[in-house]
């Protein structure tokens, strides 16, 4: 009894309800992130043209949009903060402004949604007006030391204003440990710090960049995100990131780093979050738009496949969606 025809796999699967019993559940809403836009002034909100079903947010508009959400039960939010381009200057100093977007929605969401568990993310791309994640020395290229201290600043304010968890994402060396310094002095012992530990240098995050204003006036990401082309690094930078004291690391973007995912699990303890990025959300909407497949099972394709690879938490932008499309 080696083979076929005692050994017919198609048993398993021969009706809706065996399938049910070995096929693996769709992560509950959870486990999901939800990445959103928040920009200065209270009311409203603005969508994002490339981004179809995501909108940039004044404070109560979000509140609003984040009830329906809430109640399917997301496990929370991932703030990003807009700048005004006249507020703008070479240090990106409006991201650690106590008044600023970031940290007035971290204040109304713990106060209307204290369920929700608050992430934000921490980088300096979107204030300043360059559009590098850093300060420029004279040769044009990021300040590495001196972008870790504002970083710092920026997480502090963020754990200050009632954030669960700061993700930074500028991709500097060190940038773990400077914040996990400045928390532990700030007596923010007990906020989440998350890294965007293996952040790849995607095209994939032109639709993101769009929703942020946050492209680079000039050159590109390229020195300081990770190259697809070298993982055995960008494994290290996960690698380096779990010493120097994150909670929780991140792969970015999910889709196209299905391996690297697989990878990382095999190597670390620690929660692994996959960040479901802009380009993979937008080029599923386009190809549904364009009858080349059905959205909701491509979504629900996609998230299997993150899940399956590894990821703990899924940063997609599908979690206020996912009472319609996932559950």
């Amino acid at each position: 009894m080696n083979g076929y025809p005692d050994i017919r796999l198609r048993r398993l699967r021969w009706t809706a309800a065996r399938r049910k019993l070995f096929d693996e559940p769709m992560p509950g809403p959870e486990k999901f992130l939800w990445p959103v836009f928040v920009r200065a002034g209270r009311d409203g909100r603005d969508p994002i043209e490339a981004m179809p079903g995501q909108f940039r947010y004044g404070v109560d508009g979000l509140l609003r949009d984040l009830e329906n959400p809430a109640k399917t039960g997301i496990g929370g939010i991932l703030l990003f903060g807009l700048e005004d381009n006249r507020r703008k200057d070479p240090q990106g100093s409006g991201a650690w402004r106590a008044g600023g977007p970031v940290q007035k929605a971290v204040k109304a969401v713990k106060k209307h949604y204290p369920d929700l568990a608050v992430f934000t993310d921490v980088c300096l791309c979107a204030y300043t007006s360059h559009g590098h994640c850093g300060t420029l020395r004279r040769d044009g290229q990021v300040d590495n030391d001196a972008a870790c201290a504002r970083l710092a600043k920026v997480a502090v304010s963020h754990a200050e204003a009632g954030a669960d968890g700061v993700a930074p994402s500028a991709m500097m060396d060190g940038q773990v440990a400077a914040i996990r310094r400045a928390l532990a002095q700030a007596g923010c012992d007990d906020t989440l710090l998350m890294s965007y530990s293996t952040k790849f240098a995607s095209s994939l995050y032109g639709p993101f960049r769009e929703a942020e204003r946050s492209a680079p006036r000039h050159g590109d990401r390229q020195g300081y995100q990770a190259s697809c082309r070298d993982v055995a690094t960008a494994l290290r930078e996960s690698e380096l990131d779990e010493q120097e004291g994150a909670d929780i690391l991140m792969v970015k973007p999910a889709l196209f780093y299905l391996d690297v995912i697989s990878r990382l699990r095999g190597t670390t303890k620690l929660p692994i979050a996959a960040y479901n990025v802009s380009g993979e959300y937008s080029m599923l909407i386009a190809a549904a738009e364009r009858g080349m497949g059905d959205l909701r099972a491509m979504a629900r394709e996609s998230i299997f496949a993150i899940r399956r690879a590894g990821a703990d938490l899924l940063i997609s932008y599908w979690a206020n969606r996912y009472g319609e499309l996932l559950s």
